[in-house]
């Protein structure tokens, strides 16, 4: 398939952006508590610690950016990289790269700050980010699940059901849910009034960690529509790659022969949805109590920033055409090739063009 283009909500976004700033002009002529800022705990607050966290913060966000970018060049480059399953790929690429930068510079920065301060419009416009991003490669992932079903059930109808118009369809809808979940659940967190303590005992802002330090009225409802949307999103993608899967292993089993190929163009796949959906179910699911705060923080990192940097090693690791894809862009480099370096660039070695 010829190229990528990736599309944000725009219109949700211009209407998300004005919400908060009319949201605390109704909150201050009812005289109620709308705080300007929040109070982020992070981690420990010694030089030492902060120091080591910085370095490897830093080293996590250089690999993510760099290792995702050169996933989506390649596949760009790279006709024989030009099919759905890639396409997807550098849809899941570019999202890697939004959904680590909407948390982690903001780490970064509170990696050396005894303050580690967010303001009320930041950690709003945060949580809509956040759930745009993570909502979106939810469904991207169930997209990419599908992908494969096809692929190895019905491999004879596969470019009918997954023409390029099909795929922009599955990425456009991606996004959408994505985006209209995430502004409804941005919209009822900044309703929401506090008093008290406006400590978020977290390293980001997110919506259960929110919940706990707000005061309102409707809180439950708040935290009942959010469970809600999060459940329909993520629960339902999650659903939608083990029926995908269920049926490709009860294909893979009948059939019989293929097996191991079948399987290892699924391998790469399986892992990242496992990391992903595994890390946000423990933090979502699993009761919060003072002696799992430290690990709540530990999991975040887990999903939020080390499984997009994961994700471009995995797949590059596991997938063959990846790795052929990788040694075919390095060698255009390198025009003439002496002839011990024949087993990396196997064309040059033969003369065949590239």
């Amino acid at each position: 398939m010829a190229g990528l283009s990736f599309h944000l909500p725009l219109p949700a976004l211009y209407l998300f952006l004005l919400s908060p700033q009319m949201n605390l002009e109704s909150l201050q002529r009812r005289n109620l508590s709308s705080p300007t800022s929040f109070l982020l705990s992070g981690f420990s607050t010694a030089y030492k610690t902060q120091v080591s966290l910085c370095m490897v913060f830093s080293l996590i966000y250089l690999v993510t950016v760099l290792g995702n970018l050169l996933v989506m060049t390649l596949i760009c480059l790279n006709t024989n990289l030009q099919s759905p399953m890639y396409y997807f790929l550098g849809h899941l690429s570019f999202l890697d790269i939004c959904y680590s930068s909407v948390t982690l510079p903001k780490i970064l920065r509170d990696s050396f700050s005894t303050q580690k301060t967010i303001s009320m419009a930041g950690c709003i416009t945060q949580i809509y980010f956040f759930l745009c991003f993570g909502g979106s490669e939810c469904v991207l992932l169930a997209a990419m699940a599908y992908d494969r079903y096809v692929a190895i059930c019905c491999p004879l109808h596969y470019t009918a059901l997954m023409s390029k118009k099909i795929c922009c369809y599955l990425v456009a809808v991606s996004w959408l849910s994505g985006s209209f979940s995430s502004l409804i659940q941005a919209l009822l967190t900044a309703h929401l009034h506090f008093c008290g303590s406006i400590v978020i005992n977290h390293l980001f802002c997110e919506i259960p960690f929110l919940l706990e330090v707000s005061c309102s009225r409707n809180t439950l409802l708040n935290k009942a529509v959010s469970y809600a949307l999060a459940a329909t999103i993520a629960m339902g993608s999650f659903l939608l790659t083990v029926a995908s899967y269920v049926h490709i292993l009860q294909a893979v089993l009948q059939k019989g022969a293929g097996r191991q190929k079948a399987f290892s163009t699924c391998t790469s796949h399986l892992t990242v949805v496992s990391l992903f959906f595994g890390a946000g179910a423990v933090t979502y699911l699993v009761p919060r109590s003072s002696s799992t705060k430290e690990m709540n923080k530990i999991l975040a990192l887990l999903y939020a920033i080390v499984t997009p940097m994961l994700n471009p090693i995995i797949y590059s690791l596991r997938n063959n055409e990846f790795q052929a894809a990788i040694r075919k862009t390095l060698c255009r480099g390198f025009p003439e090739v002496p002839q011990r370096q024949s087993n990396l660039c196997p064309h040059h070695a033969a003369g065949d063009p590239l």
